[in-house]
């Protein structure tokens, strides 16, 4: 796209980036004359959209080529390498109906069956042979791998018939005797051991649970004077309850996850993973999530999604309905040949999904008709997107536009609103659209984890998970929930759905917020406004930013130089008015303006932290940066951010090597002590060097250290947050995994089960589905 941008002219540049949304019929009209003038336009069109120019063509000589190379590892015994080639070749063969190389289609299937089994993955084995039989039913060596999988499993009477059927089936001398063999053995152990249970073999091919569960809790959008729309509670909501489940309009996997995670469930693939039998881009977990996402499935159209409605006055009920009950088939119009939904970028292609959804729900059978966008009534703030953003998006609709023109050829036509929509689709997008995550352990998830022996003493680690971002999507009715730094509903996704749950009281009437990522906490307030307005252009304006609060005073503070006073020195000058407003400024630059909370609110800690800005109230008084906030005196900042900053880069090279020496802790150490000096008690950059150090030592063994450090390192974050917070719970379960390596049972099934009940609060009845590993955790509890 960068050679389109660079051949747009000067003048029409300028008209693009200076006009508003109203000017966008104008603007779009004469960007697209331009480039149907140009030839590197339609160059660059056919790049994308021309099947014979396309680089996600099946190729069935790859394929053969792919399987040689799999079964060359095959033979040497590298079992994983083999799995990666064979899932390759399946990959590039075609496995469309009509050209289909059965006999090379099942092979492959067959011949990944044989690795996974050598790896122990019994299921996917089992999965693949499945799939080998589905297209040849009288292969008898996919009979054959199945009953020998189901051996392994000890499931005999299943795997008797398999190679029964295996039997029946081998026409060659020597097969027929190979099999036989296995069958007396398999008989002989079938006598003497006790059946195991029949495996679930085809799990990943059902529906997923349900996300919801049986409540009744109506939420209303309602107009607001300081955040517009809003959501608020119709009733009294108690904690941890389910208020809101929805499956998205449209969603798109990130770049980042393309080669790991499911695009149509978002899960992370199987050893079997499953292609799209037309192209190859997509990957999925499953037969149904593939057949679901290119519409192999018949289901109704869905008529509740609203394009039209007028949202401001929509009323969300709960419910327990399955969130997948009807689907639209997001990849069929990206598929055959044409690879421009790779390429282009995610919020583009999801505009893509979306109004491909319109133009199916719309198109009359066999007739054209004119295109266009659905009404989705959500704010997309064009006007103050930077010009760069502004002719991005016009280039980027223009070739969007023309992309699916070349998929559903003459039934589709447009003007020029047409082009007009899809710019603010765009736009709406960017502002509205949510990031779908998941939890993954950082050591490859607990499961797996204590397999490896991370919860005995020696060469124990910390159990810690990360959030990764595996998808956009966009929900239409949970783009209604404003944002709070104090969220009183968590938001979490199972596959697709989107889920809030209730994190406390919610009193009838109230508003019901979720974060859009910035928390008290997580970030300074100067940071968590600069976010918002960047991402989201709007000023916070919830209670967290407009009233002083302890975690924002000491989260990035000094330590004042008087060592009986517990003041915090900060980076911003704090004005109080004779009002009782304090104005907050950084580097010169105003911050925001905040109230001073109530006595009542008032605890001792932010008493010690700010006593000169908290008494005396009716007197304006300003306390510049530098200087304690208690007791006014003054420290030398540029020095003490220099000091800070290279003490914390000493602690953190711990980060970077896998082996760690004594001289590397015995530095880090002696950093923590002079970061000690220099910050305030509460900072986050003490809590983040104790964590840090805390990780060493449980790398070296040294559990009883790591357990110090781990302790001091969650009793700052709830200083910084409050002790049932998320963050809370997931530095618990790394404090669980330390006590599980020292064998101490008692603490850790303490700490557990407080760890637990937080998570209870955020995700209810789904803690296990979200957070894998608690099930595997809470056994090696139990067992200890």
């Amino acid at each position: 796209m960068e050679r389109l941008k660079s051949a747009v002219p000067p003048d029409l540049r300028r008209a693009v980036g200076e006009g508003t949304a109203a000017d966008l019929a104008n603007t779009t009209s004469r960007l697209f004359a331009f480039f149907d003038s140009l030839p590197l336009f339609h160059q660059v069109m056919q790049e994308l959209t021309d099947p014979e120019l396309a680089l996600c063509r099946k190729d069935k000589v790859k394929a053969v080529e792919l399987k040689g190379h799999g079964n060359a590892c095959f033979s040497r015994r590298e079992f994983g390498k083999a799995l990666r080639f064979y899932s390759q070749a399946l990959r590039h063969v075609p496995i469309n109906s009509g050209g289909m190389d059965v006999n090379l289609v099942s092979s492959l299937y067959v011949n990944r069956a044989s690795t996974m089994h050598k790896l122990g993955l019994f299921e996917e084995s089992l999965r693949d042979c499945d799939r080998a039989i589905t297209i040849s039913p009288n292969y008898s060596k996919a009979w054959y791998r199945k009953g020998m999988v189901k051996t392994a499993l000890k499931n005999y009477s299943s795997a008797i018939h398999d190679l029964e059927v295996a039997l029946s089936q081998e026409v060659t001398s020597s097969g027929k005797s190979n099999i036989e063999q296995e069958l007396k053995l398999i008989l002989e152990k079938h006598e003497s051991v006790n059946e195991a249970g029949t495996s679930n073999c085809d799990s990943k091919d059902r529906d997923l649970p349900l996300a919801g569960q049986p409540h009744k809790i109506v939420i209303e959008s309602i107009s607001t004077p300081n955040k517009g729309r809003g959501m608020i509670s119709t009733d009294d909501i108690p904690p941890a309850s389910l208020i809101h489940v929805e499956d998205p309009l449209a969603a798109i996997i990130m770049k980042s996850s393309r080669e790991t995670h499911c695009h149509f469930c978002f899960s992370e693939t199987p050893a079997d993973v499953v292609f799209c039998p037309s192209c190859t881009i997509p990957i999925y977990c499953s037969k149904r999530c593939q057949e679901q996402s290119a519409g192999h499935i018949s289901r109704d159209e869905d008529t509740n999604l609203g394009y039209s409605t007028n949202v401001a006055n929509l009323s969300i009920t709960s419910s327990c309905k399955s969130p997948r009950s009807k689907l639209f088939a997001e990849h069929r119009h990206e598929c055959g040949g044409a690879h421009w939904a790779a390429v282009l970028p995610a919020d583009v292609v999801l505009a893509g999904r979306i109004i491909a959804h319109s133009i199916v729900k719309r198109m009359p059978s066999g007739k054209s008709f004119a295109f266009s966008g659905p009404n989705l009534d959500l704010v997309h703030h064009y006007d103050q997107h930077s010009p760069a953003n502004k002719l991005e998006s016009h280039i980027y609709a223009i070739v969007l536009l023309l992309c699916l023109q070349n998929h559903y050829r003459s039934d589709l036509l447009w003007t020029e609103d047409s082009l007009s929509q899809l710019v603010l689709l765009i736009f709406q997008i960017k502002v509205n659209s949510i990031a779908i995550v998941c939890m993954r352990s950082m050591d490859r998830g607990p499961e797996h984890t204590i397999n490896r022996g991370f919860y005995v003493a020696e060469g124990a680690k910390m159990c810690s998970v990360e959030q990764v971002r595996v998808a956009q999507a966009l929900y239409v009715s949970g783009s209604l929930f404003n944002h709070s730094c104090q969220p009183n509903v968590h938001a979490y996704f199972l596959s697709r759905a989107f889920v809030l749950r209730t994190t406390e009281f919610i009193k009838s009437g109230s508003p019901v917020e979720l974060s859009y990522g910035p928390q008290v906490g997580e970030m300074h307030i100067s940071e968590r406004q600069k976010s918002l307005q960047e991402n989201y252009y709007f000023s916070c304006q919830c209670s967290s930013c407009s009233e002083l609060n302890l975690s924002d005073l000491v989260m990035n503070s000094f330590c004042c130089p008087q060592s009986n006073c517990l003041g915090a020195i900060s980076e911003s000058t704090y004005y109080r008015s004779k009002e009782n407003f304090v104005n907050v400024s950084l580097g010169g630059s105003y911050v925001c303006k905040l109230s001073l909370p109530d006595v009542s609110k008032v605890d001792m800690d932010m008493e010690n932290v700010a006593k000169s800005l908290l008494q005396n109230s009716g007197v304006s008084l300003n306390i510049d940066h530098g200087c304690c906030m208690s007791c006014r005196s003054c420290i030398d900042l540029s020095s003490a951010l220099a000091t800070s900053h290279r003490e914390e880069s000493t602690i953190d090279r711990l980060k970077k090597h896998t082996f760690l020496d004594k001289t590397l802790i015995t530095e880090a150490l002696q950093s923590l002590k002079q970061l000690k000096k220099l910050r305030h008690p509460y900072s986050k950059a003490l809590a983040q060097a104790e964590d840090t150090i805390a990780e060493a030592f449980a790398k070296v063994g040294d559990q009883e250290l790591a357990r110090k450090h781990c302790e001091a390192s969650i009793q700052i974050l709830e200083k910084l947050y409050h002790p049932k917070h998320i963050i809370i719970a997931h530095e618990l379960i790394k404090l669980v995994s330390i006590l599980l390596s020292l064998g101490d049972g008692a603490s850790a099934a303490a700490t557990f089960a407080q760890a637990e009940a937080i998570f209870s609060l955020y995700y209810g009845s789904h803690v296990e589905k979200v957070l894998t590993y608690m099930g595997a955790l809470k056994k090696a509890v139990i067992d200890v």
